[in-house]
């Protein structure tokens, strides 16, 4: 392998450690992938790793003695060292109910998920350990299940959504055998944690393909389970402005959006209030009115079930509140300036909204070309005005409240708020307008008619 810090652990436990890196970090090197994570396993006991780890001066952490596991840490990266080991009963859909120790390397790979995570890499050189044709199954590009599928996604629920997942993230596809076991193994999968859930889905949206993993969970019925809000969208129809019916068209959205978490989750749930509120006009064309508050309503709901972060939950909800609002060559001026405006009180950088404007568009299927010729002129018009940091905001104004309550002499009162707002609307028609006497002119003028000075 080619971490250098590795070869000093093999060092340190010796040359009968039989010290090995498996899991993801051996199909990720395998495919040319980067990884973050090293997960290694030995023969050796886990105290003894632990000791040996020490007496070597590393830094070690007891995290699982009773799986086998410690944590070593190398150049301040935590590794998981784990002890060849076989799981015995899975009654919990979730852990073992016991683990045997000190089994051979092959026995280990034998209790993992898929083929292509059943492989091992001796640290410091030797021949791939590939009991199960992983490494056939990586050229085939698909996700196999190590064994009898049915037994696989029984031990673990997550399993099944870890196959969507992974042919998310890789583009690959999914064996027959073991994607007909998933539909056969729902009971357990309705035993994980939602944090755990969401983990799987947040990884699936910024994967290479989401579409592909969505249509998995939607075909295995794990859509059903933990999504249920989105059923409705597979074939409901829209109208002449789209090609697609909802779902495709957020599929289409889902894999043009940049593969950030805030972008995939306000893709895949932009239109999700749209069956809901779908109706016919009497001309025959299909409207969506108050899509968007519906939308907004089911993302909330939905991400707080599944325990997003609030941050997470914010801007998704900005995204989604904003996607409605269409700008045009037609806007002036001050009405974009507005819009930036909106844009800053929702904390949604103006980039952002590009980008998920843009997957929007061209996720309707229709004269690509045209969209995106429009959308790139808008976009840099409006990013020519932003550029010019015009006043969006009451604490951008010239005079701040307690300039404007010297200038007219009164106390502060709701009289103030007010006045800002209005003195924002102005410098918002005339950017110009924002200096300290312009607007003390302004003032004058806005408060010559006032009839409650005192309020």
């Amino acid at each position: 392998m080619t971490w250098p810090p590795l070869l000093r652990l093999k060092e340190a436990l010796g040359p009968g450690a039989e010290l090995a890196v498996v899991g993801g970090a051996v199909r990720d090197e395998l495919l040319g992938r980067p990884h973050a994570d090293w997960d290694l396993a030995t023969r050796l006991l886990p105290e003894v790793v632990m000791a040996k780890a020490r007496a070597a001066g590393l830094n070690v952490i007891p995290t699982g003695l009773q799986h086998g596991t410690v944590t070593v840490l190398l150049e301040g990266r935590p590794v998981e060292v784990t002890t060849f080991r076989s799981d015995g009963d899975y009654r919990d859909g979730r852990h073992p109910d016991s683990v045997r120790l000190g089994v051979d390397l092959q026995e280990d790979l034998s209790r993992r998920d898929f083929t292509i995570n059943a492989m091992a890499l001796p640290v410091g050189g030797g021949e791939l350990v590939d009991p199960f044709g992983g490494q056939a199954d990586l050229a085939l590009r698909l996700i196999r299940a190590v064994g009898d599928p049915l037994q696989r996604f029984g031990e673990d629920g997550l399993r099944t959504l870890r196959a969507c997942r992974f042919a998310a993230q890789l583009g690959f596809e999914v064996e027959a055998a073991t994607l007909a076991a998933i539909p056969q193994r729902l009971e357990v999968a309705r035993k994980v944690s939602v944090e755990r859930v969401f983990t799987e889905f947040d990884k699936l949206l910024r994967g290479l393909d989401p579409a592909k993993g969505l249509g998995l969970l939607a075909g295995s019925g794990l859509l059903d389970l933990w999504l249920p809000e989105l059923r409705p969208m597979l074939g409901c129809a829209q109208n002449r402005h789209h090609r697609h019916d909802v779902w495709v068209h957020t599929l289409q959205v889902v894999g043009l959006t940049p593969a950030e978490p805030g972008l995939r989750w306000a893709a895949l749930l932009h239109d999700a209030g749209k069956p809901d509120t779908r109706s016919t006009g009497p001309d025959g064309q299909v409207h969506f009115y108050g899509h968007e508050a519906r939308s907004l309503e089911l993302a909330d709901g939905l991400l707080a079930r599944l325990k997003a972060s609030h941050a997470l939950r914010q801007e998704v909800a900005a995204l989604i509140r904003h996607h409605g609002t269409h700008p045009s060559a037609a806007w002036g001026d001050a009405a974009c300036r507005r819009f930036l405006r909106h844009l800053q009180e929702d904390s949604l950088p103006l980039a952002q909204w590009g980008a998920f404007r843009r997957a929007d568009n061209l996720g309707k299927g229709l004269d690509a070309e045209r969209q995106e010729e429009a959308h790139q002129a808008l976009l840099a018009r409006l990013e020519a005005l932003a550029a010019a940091a015009p006043p969006l905001s009451v604490r951008a104004l010239a005079l701040d409240g307690a300039a404007l309550m010297r200038l007219t002499g009164r106390p502060g009162g709701p009289w103030l708020g007010e006045l800002q707002r209005q003195l924002l609307e102005a410098v918002l028609d005339d950017p110009e307008a924002n200096t300290p006497e312009q607007l003390a002119i302004l003032t004058r003028d806005l408060l010559a008619g006032d009839q409650n000075p005192s309020e």
